[in-house]
């Protein structure tokens, strides 16, 4: 507890030393969707002819597929999104790969954001999220 309290201490510093400190922030994390079925969208908007019965308007229902989406985001909005593929587990080393699209995602995205390098890394602490590896790729770029 006393360690949350320095940093949010320290956080209040930065904020007050720097009124855009707030915008420098990407945060991300991970949540389980679930699938939609593409082609019932594209049934729907289907050309009929002029005297074709009308086809039937299909709900767009949700798949038995759920799926992780990794989405990192700031004050302006999203910066990248990333479906985890199926049979995938978001270990260290994947989670490196994600991080690493990111950061090229941000150049185009966030062009000043890109340009000063000033920014920060907000995610929780899941064990992919702070092993060793992604402490050291993250201290390097």
């Amino acid at each position: 507890m006393d360690e949350r309290i320095a940093a949010c201490q320290d956080l209040l510093i930065m904020i007050n030393g720097d009124k855009n400190f707030l915008d420098k922030i990407i945060t991300g994390d991970e949540s389980w969707r679930l699938a939609y079925d593409p082609e019932t969208k594209r049934q729907i908007s289907e050309c009929v002819g002029e005297h074709s019965p009308r086809p039937k308007k299909l709900r767009f229902q949700k798949s038995e597929v759920k799926k992780m989406l990794i989405v990192y985001f700031d004050s302006q909005g999203t910066v990248h999104k990333k479906f985890v593929q199926e049979g995938c587990t978001v270990n260290a080393e994947y989670y490196k790969g994600v991080l690493d699209r990111l950061i090229s995602r941000i150049r185009p995205v966030r062009p000043a954001l890109y340009r000063t390098r000033d920014s920060f890394l907000l995610h929780d602490n899941a064990p992919a999220h702070s092993a060793a590896k992604i402490r050291q790729f993250l201290t390097q770029k």
